[in-house]
């Protein structure tokens, strides 16, 4: 049985990262999160019922706490999801992403690379240290193009330029120590257990509690979106087969417009909770959910498009993702109609859905 220590575990893909490796491996996991604002035990119910899978709260900047972790655990495999990600946050308090995203990522890469010194040869052919970037790496794009794995970096928010000096330190780790590390950058995922302040569940959330939807500028950003269950496969997928040094795209080939999502969200709702049914609707007035869409001040720096050429882990590793755009949405409504008080525990004094990413 090999050991997979999975940073971030408790946080959206984490989470859910580690039901996929619990149902596809025979693998030990060991979940280690620093359970920030949108970390939180409640993603790892499940989970933590099986035996498999333990927790270690720490924080990957610990120098100390991760020599003891990797110490006392002797993993096989590092699958990093520890991240601040959200951009607005990152625009309003970047340093919380410094010292995570860059100085968590050197603390990682620095202990895994000791730890390996202590290890057999075999032992250290077969360590893999796969690294979960992002496609906003890359910067933006115009009405044509997509990102691929040449595709340069130029980061235009501070998450991105912290999420782009990580990818550095990790290829240079590669390059410079023969640390076997893996790279992949998605595009936007969605799907159960996100925290409500990124796109999809917070437009979920206001529609249902009848409160104002904000779409920033024109709403004519585009993003690439992929269900998070597909984005773990593919994961599982390049640390299991990926090629050591190098770096796999992973997106799911549908781009939308910010009011195209919207749009497509009010519609899913319609169909599970009919607006005229909804009491919230109901005492505002309001005969739609497409009724409550309110054009707010664009983010500052705000990427206009974003996609992702996956053809390389479709091409080597035989990836592709399972959800349709369409399904995926309408089961994502379900699971947050269906977990409203999981919403309502993890947002409780932490985040009442207000506007961040302003600069002031």
């Amino acid at each position: 049985m090999a050991t997979l220590l999975v940073t971030g575990g408790a946080g959206f893909i984490g989470s859910n990262f580690v039901q996929h490796a619990l149902g596809h491996t025979a693998d030990r996991l060991v979940v280690v999160d620093k359970l920030t604002y949108a970390g939180s035990l409640l993603n790892l119910e499940r989970p933590l019922n099986d035996p498999r899978v333990s927790f270690v709260r720490a924080d990957i900047a610990d120098r100390a706490g991760m020599t003891h972790v990797f110490a006392d655990q002797r993993p096989d495999a590092v699958v990093n999801l520890a991240a601040e990600t959200h951009v607005d946050r990152s625009i309003d308090s970047p340093q919380a992403f410094i010292e995570t995203n860059i100085v968590g990522t050197f603390v990682l890469l620095e202990t895994a690379r000791r730890f390996l010194a202590t290890r057999s040869p075999a032992e250290r052919d077969a360590f893999r240290f796969l690294h979960v970037s992002t496609d906003e790496v890359y910067g933006t794009l115009g009405a044509s193009g997509r990102f691929s794995e040449e595709t340069p970096y130029a980061p235009n928010s501070p998450y991105a330029a912290s999420k782009a000096s990580a990818d550095h330190l990790v290829r240079a780790y590669f390059h410079t120590y023969g640390l076997p590390v893996l790279i992949t950058n998605c595009s936007n995922n969605y799907g159960p257990y996100q925290f409500p302040e990124k796109l999809i569940p917070l437009m979920m959330l206001n529609a249902l509690d009848g409160r104002p939807l904000p779409i920033y500028g024109d709403g004519g950003h585009v993003r690439d979106w992929l269900h998070v269950d597909d984005h773990c496969a593919g994961i599982l997928l390049v640390l299991q087969k990926g090629r050591v040094g190098e770096k796999y795209n992973i997106g799911g080939g549908n781009e939308r417009t910010n009011l195209q999502i919207v749009d497509r969200i009010c519609d899913a709702l319609e169909a599970l909770r009919p607006a005229a049914s909804n009491p919230a609707l109901r005492s505002a007035n309001v005969a739609g959910y497409r009724a409550l869409k309110t054009s707010v001040p664009d983010r500052p720096g705000h990427d206009r498009r974003y996609a992702i050429d996956a053809t390389k882990i479709r091409r080597e590793l035989e990836w592709a993702p399972r959800q349709t755009f369409e399904d995926g949405l309408a089961a994502t409504a379900r699971w947050y109609l269906d977990h409203r008080d999981w919403c309502d525990v993890v947002q409780a004094g932490r985040y009442d859905r207000e506007r961040l990413g302003l600069g002031g």
